[in-house]
C-alpha cells in the first residue's frame, strides 16, 4: 500500500475519533440524566443512582427502620446499593458502546 493510501486511513481515524470524542460528551449528559434503583431481596430497602454513579435517594421502609438492629439496617443498605451499582454499570457500558460505535478503547470501554 502506498503512503498516500495509509494517509487516507489515518484521516478516516481521525475523523472517527472526532465523531467519539462528540459522542462521549453527549454519553456524559445522558449518563447524569439515567436513573437506575436497586433494592434489598425483601424490598425494604431502595437505593437510586444515576447513570454516572451519584445516590439520588435511598429509601428505608418504616418496618425495617422501626426494627432497631443497626446489622440487619447496614447488610439491607449495602444489598441495595450494591444492586443499583451494578444497574448503573450495565446502562453506562450500554451508552459507551453506543457513543464508541462497539469499538474497544483501551482504558475507556474495558
Amino acid at each position: 500500500m502506498s503512503m498516500f493510501g495509509n494517509l487516507g486511513e489515518m484521516a478516516g481515524l481521525m475523523k472517527k475519533f472526532g465523531e467519539i470524542q462528540k459522542n462521549m460528551k453527549k454519553m456524559k449528559e445522558d449518563l447524569a440524566a439515567i436513573e437506575v434503583a436497586g433494592k434489598n431481596a425483601a424490598g425494604q430497602v431502595e437505593v437510586v443512582v444515576s447513570g454516572d454513579f451519584n445516590v439520588k435517594k435511598v429509601y428505608i421502609s418504616p418496618s425495617l427502620a422501626e426494627m432497631k438492629d443497626a446489622a440487619i439496617l447496614e447488610s439491607a443498605v449495602f444489598e441495595a446499593m450494591n444492586n443499583a451499582l451494578v444497574q448503573a454499570k450495565m446502562e453506562s457500558a450500554k451508552k459507551l458502546s453506543e457513543a464508541t460505535g462497539g469499538i474497544n478503547i483501551p482504558g475507556i470501554t474495558g
